[in-house]
């Protein structure tokens, strides 16, 4: 669980910038057209050209793309340009000189890119260039793509500085900005011509906790999560405060300094507009946005029309073949402006009859599904999951029987799980006992009791939402696959009833076996290493505000549609204070912890798995070992000796930011890791970048696959168990349910309208923008700059160009039964690359949906 504001601290003003090879640095100007000259420099200058200072404004239609051009080329004003050079110095201190001031006027304009010239002369004695000081004299902001330096005569030369970033207008903010070229440099080694201008602009990024942030600023700073609650629209709707607190401890988002709620001065008003730094936005010039044009038509547009077309917020679906309708048929949705436009940012999900111009929710039919349209039923697809599904982070293996909680059992009840070693030994038909099974390791569970626990009455204090807390139980069978073998629910005790639980066990009688499918519907820059992460966290604050302002908050898609509602963040401040930690998030380090893998120095990556099929683990620990591969050369390209990383005071106080500000509720927990040498460096950014990347693949991209069919992956249950408290109303609902137990648990299912929302959503967060970028694909140009780092990096893109082989190749094993088979969607989702769409496949650099 990496905080998105660490997500953007790690490419922070300390990682910021590059710095000339030259230790002087001296002016030169970028003149008006009939510009003057020092007679006293004529005799020892050369001709220079700034030939392409290009302002890119992409745009998703032509009429964006003019609107663009328009604001970038509104008034007469040329664009302000300052170049910093350096020169080799034989005498001196270095020290940085004077800039003279030059300009650069529109040269031409080619559909959305607009280039700007200026020449400018430099003493024949200048060095390399190190960097650029750019003005914006317009009234609005520019999207500065790249500036290309070339000299003039027999030996011209030409410089490139990649850019690709927002320049604000200098009457928003003065402060020019400066533009470093792509070699990079430990802060040891900066020129000493250009250490002012690193720590001006690191500071210039950095908040102080003060004030309202203003759109066009680049200011990363730190705050609670206070402002998933509107408290002003009444005490429905205010939340509690996630951080800073011992109750609800939680990483750190991004400050935006928005006024306090009049009811709750804890709480940040909301907005339309939440504030992240500038290039952290989804980049409107960047004309595949798709992501965020779907994203927000889903929450902003079709949502509300959901919710306008299913009057009844509880009406849910009366058969099977209702659910299937909305794959064949869908759901008319009312005439309402700006539908028709959503039509082409989500074709998939918002269709149009050809005969009329009713717009039509229309879903496709999961891969799931579409290959077997009973699998969800199957007790072997629901284990099966658990290895190669949607959560395959939760399997753990059993090393301690029987099961006891660690709450306090004079507010839960009793501590010992109902599940018996009887039990077991009756479900797997004697083959071994409960004593063998741990020890030939073949016993696994997905355990949510104690973490659900504290919650149930909270969630059963709400409409129409149920929930227990529960542990389930798993039998590794010779051929490698899991069964279900024990499904145990509990309710704590109340002040007026004793704690219930019970456990259901697979069932061939008909009542026994319906029981069973209930209780399963009940689961739950100039710094290299900023250069290194940079693409790791391409629009991870971005999402992170958008999900802050329609999907996480009060009232939003999560709580309408999943069994916690209102408590929903509240439980994952309960998860993260019980479960996370930084360097459990390492894949090996989580399969170890989890017992699903022990060390072994002669097996591959280091690791033996416990259960050898094991989809997610054998594709993830390649994706691991190669981001470790890239980035262990990447590290000791600029850090040879452990003393070279302690002495980087940048990297220092970057890592003391993640620790004490970012998770300042876990600052001082022992298992934090130290940067102190190469090896614990690389260790800490594999780290991110796995998470960033496979982690969040694994995760994210096969949410419509396996959850686009509802029933295989509800997310509420709306009916308690018939079985529980088998008296009064409870005895009423057990005999309606032997009446027609399908009906029972379609009722347990998510309403109509929860239904298609949640497939609305899940459709957009499991698609693939066609401007997606994925890991080891493309080299920032930094690293394409440094022969050692490009020939690393080559290195990585080979390495992931073969794992998609290796993938393609189990996929195909007919030996590996949890990713081949009669029906079985093929493990897909560490396949590296992508076409846009829901896939099911494709590990993006970053978290940007």
């Amino acid at each position: 669980m990496l905080n998105p504001l660490l997500q953007a601290q790690n490419h922070s003003p300390s990682f910021f910038f590059t710095s000339p090879l030259n230790p002087i640095i001296y002016p030169i100007t970028i003149p008006k057209p009939r510009y003057t000259r020092s007679q006293s420099c004529l005799s020892r200058r050369r001709e220079a050209t700034l030939r392409a200072l290009q302002v890119r404004c992409e745009a998703a239609n032509e009429e964006a793309a003019r609107s663009a051009v328009q604001a970038a080329t509104a008034t007469k004003s040329p664009a302000k340009v300052k170049v910093v050079v350096t020169v080799q110095s034989t005498v001196g201190t270095g020290l940085e000189k004077e800039t003279i001031a030059g300009y650069a006027h529109k040269a031409s304009q080619h559909c959305d890119k607009v280039k700007y010239e200026g020449e400018f002369s430099v003493p024949s004695t200048f060095g390399e260039v190190g960097a650029v000081l750019v003005e914006n004299e317009h009234h609005k902001e520019m999207y500065l793509h790249d500036i290309v330096l070339t000299t003039a005569g027999d030996d011209a030369t030409s410089l490139t500085i990649d850019c690709r970033s927002w320049v604000h207008s200098k009457f928003d903010n003065p402060e020019k900005r400066v533009f470093f070229t792509s070699k990079s440099y430990l802060p040891s080694q900066t020129p000493p011509g250009l250490e002012r201008l690193r720590k001006k602009e690191l500071a210039n990024m950095r908040g102080d906790g003060t004030g309202e942030r203003k759109p066009f600023e680049r200011i990363y700073d730190y705050d609670t999560y206070n402002d998933l609650g509107d408290p002003d629209k009444g005490q429905d709707m205010a939340r509690p405060v996630l951080g800073d607190s011992k109750e609800f401890p939680y990483p750190r988002r991004c400050r935006t300094g928005r006024p306090r709620t009049k009811k709750d001065p804890l709480s940040e008003e909301r907005s339309s507009s939440v504030y992240v730094p500038r290039d952290e936005a989804f980049s409107e010039v960047k004309g595949l946005t798709f992501s965020a044009k779907a994203f927000k038509s889903v929450l902003h547009a079709v949502v509300p029309s959901i919710e306008t077309a299913i009057i009844d917020t509880k009406l849910g679906f009366p058969y099977f073949t209702a659910i299937d309708s909305l794959f064949n048929e869908g759901v008319k949705l009312p005439k309402q402006e700006g539908l028709s436009f959503f039509r082409t940012v989500i074709p998939r999900v918002i269709k149009a009859f050809e005969d009329s111009t009713d717009n039509v929710l229309l879903f496709e039919a999961p891969e799931m599904i579409d290959r077997d349209k009973f699998a969800w039923f199957r007790d072997e697809e629901f284990s099966r999951q658990t290895l190669a599904g949607l959560n395959p982070f939760s399997i753990q293996l059993v090393t301690e029987f029987p099961f006891v909680s660690k709450l306090d059992p004079e507010v839960y009840g009793p501590a010992k799980s109902a599940i018996t070693a009887e039990l077991i030994e009756r479900e797997i038909l004697g083959v071994m006992t409960v004593e063998e099974a741990l020890k030939k390791r073949r016993l696994f569970v997905l355990d949510y009791h104690d973490l659900l626990l504290p919650y149930v009455h909270k969630v059963r204090g709400l409409e129409d939402t149920t929930l227990y807390a529960s542990r389930t139980v798993f039998f590794l069978t010779s051929d490698e696959t899991l069964m279900p073998i024990a499904i145990e629910l509990t309710r704590p005790a109340s002040p007026t009833k004793p704690q219930w639980q019970q456990v259901f066990g697979r069932s061939w009688d008909a009542t026994g076996a319906w029981l069973w499918r209930l209780a399963k519907a009940h689961l739950s820059a100039m710094h290299p290493i900023y250069r290194l992460l940079h693409p790791h966290f391409r629009y991870t604050m971005e999402i992170n505000a958008m999900a802050r302002e329609s999907l996480i908050n009060a009232g939003g898609v999560i709580e309408s549609c999943f069994s916690p509602g209102k408590y929903s963040a509240e439980l994952s401040a309960a998860a993260y204070g019980k479960l996370w930690r930084f360097d459990m998030e390492a894949l090996p380090a989580d399969l170890i912890r989890r017992g699903m893998a022990v060390e072994d120095p002669t097996a591959e990556h280091g690791l033996r798995l416990t259960i050898n099929d094991y989809p997610f683990a054998n594709d993830g620990l390649l994706i691991w070992s190669s981001i470790k591969e890239w980035v262990r050369d990447y590290v000791n390209r600029y850090y040879p000796t452990a003393a070279d990383v302690t002495a980087d005071h940048e990297l220092q106080a970057w890592w003391e930011d993640v620790r004490t500000k970012g998770h300042a509720d876990k600052k001082d927990e022992p298992w934090w890791p130290t940067v102190a040498s190469p090896s614990e460096l690389t260790q800490v950014l594999t780290t991110i970048i796995w998470v960033t990347s496979g982690h969040h693949a694994a995760v994210n991209f096969g949410q419509y696959h396996f959850g686009g069919y509802f029933p295989n992956r509800p997310t509420v249950a709306r009916k308690n168990m018939p079985v529980e408290d088998m008296g009064g109303t409870s005895h009423e609902d057990f005999a309606r349910f032997l009446r027609k137990p399908e009906a029972a648990l379609l009722e347990c299912f998510p309403s109509q309208i929860q239904a298609t929302k949640v497939m609305s959503v899940l459709d957009v967060l499991s698609t693939h923008s066609p401007d997606e970028e994925y890991l080891g694909q493309e080299p920032e140009p930094a690293w394409a700059a440094d022969a050692v780092v490009n020939a690393a990096f080559e290195r990585f893109n080979g390495r992931m160009r073969e794992i998609e082989g290796i993938i393609d190749a189990r996929n195909a094993d007919p030996k590996l039964k949890n990713r081949c088979g009669a029906g079985i969607v093929p493990y897909e989702l560490l396949r590296p690359s992508s076409k846009p769409g829901v896939t099911g496949m494709g590990v993006p650099n970053s978290i940007s949906i």
